[in-house]
């Protein structure tokens, strides 16, 4: 019984610690400088990051780009736009993938090559920490408003 009582203790400090930091991260969705594109809705944006639309609301293609599978800013992402763990992003896209309908995203390894990739071309969008945006960049969607 002891037992089972220090690990629901832990296992309730273990998700105090990940509210706290979820609580912390201010992530936006970004688009480059130069796009036309300056605000979009939450269902719009979830339509890019899960292909079911390829291009910005003025019709424009759109190149979402996303962070590799062990980055936890991808995995905070996708729970806090659609209300999906890591595992079942990964599955839909199994499925469409299968299908051809649609291309997956780029990936980058980091907020970096995020940003490098996003100043490189007009019409990427991604998302990144605030604390990390660039002149370069600006924010169409931010998650936690």
């Amino acid at each position: 019984m002891a037992h089972l009582k220090i690990t629901l203790l832990i296992i309730t400090l273990q998700l105090q610690a990940f509210s706290g930091l979820a609580a912390e991260q201010d992530l936006v969705v970004v688009v480059n400088i130069n796009n036309p594109t300056s605000k979009m809705s939450k269902s719009q944006v979830i339509d890019l990051f899960m292909g079911r639309y390829i291009a910005f609301p003025n019709g424009e293609k759109a190149t979402p780009i996303d962070l590799i599978d062990d980055n936890h800013l991808k995995s905070f992402f996708y729970q806090n736009l659609v209300g999906m763990s890591l595992a079942r992003v990964n599955a839909y896209w199994s499925r469409v993938k299968f299908t051809g309908r649609v291309k997956p995203s780029v990936k980058v390894p980091s907020e970096a090559g995020l940003i490098q990739h996003m100043h490189l071309s007009p019409l990427s969008i991604g998302y990144m920490e605030r604390k990390n945006l660039t002149k370069q960049l600006k924010v169409v969607y931010a998650l936690n408003e």
